[in-house]
């Protein structure tokens, strides 16, 4: 049996993307129980502190059981193949959400899942990869569509290194029709062969510069993320002497929209990728984006469950 993946943002609709933000909007008690008797394994490659607790208290806010399992516990793909684990777990869990370093590894896990010779409908979901963090993209959206009622039109900014947490953003923005605009050293921004596929998505306008001013400039939604990410370590001093230019300060702030509210997935790094003025700030949202990853979260484990606002009674 094929079950329902979430590796990237993309393997969502628009409308299902609508639907699941509709969800993360109910409060816990009126989206029932659909995870009642079931369980979901969460397995971290990487460790966490947002996505470990934001999915724990989702699973068990919609009556399911979390399993919280570390990449050394497992020996994944060293004392154990990635396809046995999901075998495995996909026998015992509703859900198995990983946390991993290489994105080949969730498409092999949801292979694995599939191709079982033991029937399972587990689903198989993306909570970080070297390409895509979909709970960010979708937490994202939430916070964003809580300010401005609406994604579609609305002029999103990123600034920094085009990374996982960007591409995710990018593809929901793209998705609803946003305006984006990514201000990236040379060689840290998207391709040009990624430009175009956001384009194809729908993306309203895209633009890519070499100027972080340009690209914040009118905007309404400015994100950036740390310039080291965890596995770029070796890269650091590299990576700041690169990127000094690209800190979001409260100059390059004036220059979006006067309303604009500013965005980081955290952990962040004040006086590198953001100044503490910003983020600590009146124009930022950073705590509230941080608590929307439990409601992503549920909305989305919900909607996988085949919960349907229409179906709700609110």
């Amino acid at each position: 049996m094929t079950a329902r993946h979430v590796l990237n943002i993309t393997d969502l609709s628009s409308a299902e993307i609508a639907e699941v933000l509709d969800l993360a909007t109910c409060a816990p008690d009126a989206l029932g129980a659909p995870l009642a008797g079931q369980g979901a394994a969460l397995l971290f490659e990487k460790p966490s502190n947002r996505t470990r607790q934001s999915m724990e208290m989702a699973v068990f806010q919609l009556g399911g059981h979390p399993i919280t399992t570390r990449g050394e516990e497992v020996g994944l793909d060293a004392r154990e193949t990635a396809e046995d684990i999901a075998r495995i777990l996909g026998g015992y869990h509703r859900f198995i959400a990983a946390r991993v370093f290489d994105h080949e590894v969730l498409i092999r896990m949801a292979a694995a899942v599939d191709t079982s010779s033991v029937t399972t409908s587990a689903t198989v979901i993306n909570m970080l990869s070297d390409r895509s963090h979909p709970l960010q993209g979708l937490a994202d959206a939430l916070q964003m569509r809580r300010e401005f009622g609406d994604l579609r039109g609305l002029r999103i900014a990123w600034v920094g290194d085009y990374n996982n947490v960007a591409r995710s953003l990018a593809e929901i923005g793209a998705l609803h029709n946003a305006d984006l605009r990514f201000g990236c050293p040379e060689g840290f921004g998207p391709t040009p062969e990624e430009l175009q596929r956001l384009s194809s998505l729908g993306a309203a306008k895209v633009l890519a510069t070499t100027d972080p001013n340009e690209a914040v400039r009118e905007a309404q939604a400015v994100h950036t993320d740390t310039w080291v990410s965890m596995g770029q370590e070796d890269e650091k001093a590299a990576r700041l002497q690169t990127f000094a230019d690209f800190q979001v300060t409260a100059a390059m702030m004036a220059l979006a929209d006067p309303d604009a509210i500013f965005m980081h997935c955290l952990p962040a790094y004040r006086g590198l990728e953001v100044a503490a003025e910003v983020i600590d700030g009146p124009q930022s949202r950073v705590i509230a984006q941080g608590h929307d990853r439990l409601h992503a979260a549920r909305g989305l484990l919900a909607f996988l469950s085949g919960v349907r606002v229409g179906g709700l009674a609110l």
